[in-house]
């Protein structure tokens, strides 16, 4: 019954129904065929996905996110990334790289991340004669920072499907967002510089520059300290720490920048209520598709194929990694996070890997999927908004692939870099 619920899902995907009513249809044969999914079943557990304390923290955050958006405060990261990095080769894309990172306190989706940075470098990187495939390729992989560094949307969905402490994922993801920085930026100054791409800025900029710079977006900046403070410390859990940003957001956005006006505060709010709902839809029909997964025993069926697969727990972690790696490459990060978890993480866990180690590393790899064909949502929007074709996006991406490929390896084989964070500021 599974088989033909899975193909009937790559179908609908294949014609471009939108993934939440692909679930929904996929899942018909099970209220024909089977005992355990009648109707009335199935609302029940589309209902019951809705009702979980933690999972209040996705709406909060996206909220946050979009509020903080309307403040100005993106403009004012924007000149201190500037500063920070565009003095380097490739000026913009490095510009870009150091705009995520910073974004990624505030945003928390990479999809959000791609196509703001698209619209506000996109025609600037144009002008300065760089190849639309390069810039495609640097603002899609850049994002992926931004959905690693808290709050990460999909680390909270991973930690409510697994789970998993909310709070320990959103550590984990701080040194590793870090890392992807880095890499990201060494492989953007290799191209550029064999491409010849020249830095933005003439000189490096002064410290009173950066000094002032940092001032004029310090409250930006301590966002994330101030949730990994109130995490370590016990101030508040990672739903109610939503509920603080939300209202941080909105003092910053009142009474510090008065740049928050009722028209923003209205475009805020709808465009939050889009993202909500698209989010909470794809959960609710995910929750129906679960529930059948577990009464088939699907998940007790792939941890004893997988536990039996090798002697060596690092091979049955890479061979879940390429699982996750092609499901990526077909389904938005959101989906795999929703269907994966519950099938894959159990047969790590009993191989003794962490389960934080593991959602880090697997919400990374889902992420970046979304900048592989043939169903690439950051692609797609990236390339969209720049008018870059497909073809020339693929042929620009294979550095930052390969980059991105390499972290994902060292990450898998190297936890402390994942948990050291974590380990350091909360218990396990």
């Amino acid at each position: 019954m599974l088989t033909a619920v899975a193909i009937l899902f790559f179908v609908f995907l294949f014609i471009n129904v939108p993934v939440a009513f692909a679930l929904a249809l996929a899942t018909i044969p099970l209220f024909l065929l089977t005992d355990y999914m009648p109707l009335v079943v199935a609302v029940q557990r589309m209902y019951g996905a809705t009702q979980s304390f933690p999972l209040l923290a996705v709406p909060f955050f996206i909220l946050a996110g979009n509020l903080m958006n309307t403040t100005g405060i993106t403009t004012r990261l924007l000149k201190f990334a500037r500063l920070l990095t565009g003095w380097m080769a490739g000026g913009l894309a490095q510009v870009s790289i150091a705009l995520s990172a910073l974004m990624g306190g505030i945003s928390g989706s990479a999809v959000a991340d791609a196509a703001m940075e698209a619209r506000l470098l996109g025609p600037s990187m144009a002008e300065r004669g760089y190849a639309k495939g390069f810039s495609a390729s640097v603002i899609a992989f850049s994002s992926v920072i931004t959905a690693t560094i808290p709050p990460s949307i999909g680390l909270i969905l991973f930690g409510f499907i697994g789970e998993v402490s909310i709070g320990r994922l959103l550590l984990g993801g701080v040194v590793p967002g870090l890392l992807m920085t880095a890499v990201l930026m060494a492989t953007t100054a290799a191209v550029a510089r064999r491409m010849g791409y020249k830095p933005e800025l003439a000189s490096r900029p002064t410290l009173r520059e950066l000094g002032l710079s940092f001032r004029e977006c310090i409250w930006a900046l301590v966002f994330p300290v101030f949730l990994l403070v109130g995490f370590r410390y016990g101030f508040f859990t990672a739903t109610e720490a939503g509920a603080v940003v939300v209202v941080y957001a909105l003092v910053i956005g009142l009474f510090v920048y008065r740049e928050l006006t009722w028209r923003n505060l209205l475009d805020a709010m709808q465009h939050s209520i889009g993202d909500i709902g698209l989010v909470m839809l794809i959960i609710c029909m995910a929750a129906v598709l679960g529930h059948a997964l577990t009464v088939e025993q699907a998940p007790s069926a792939i941890t004893g194929f997988l536990t039996g697969f090798a002697d060596s727990r690092y091979v049955t972690l890479f061979v879940v990694l390429a699982i996750v790696f092609v499901a990526g490459m077909f389904m938005e990060a959101t989906v795999n996070v929703l269907l994966l978890t519950p099938l894959l993480l159990p047969a790590l866990t009993a191989q003794g890997f962490d389960p934080v180690h593991v959602g880090v590393v697997m919400v990374i790899l889902v992420t970046a999927g979304g900048n592989t064909p043939p169903v690439g949502v950051i692609m797609y929007v990236v390339c969209g908004i720049l008018q870059c074709s497909f073809a020339e996006f693929v042929r620009w991406s294979w550095p930052f692939i390969l980059a991105m490929s390499a972290l994902i390896v060292t990450l898998a084989l190297l936890p402390d870099l994942v948990l050291f964070l974590p380990n350091l500021l909360m218990k396990p």
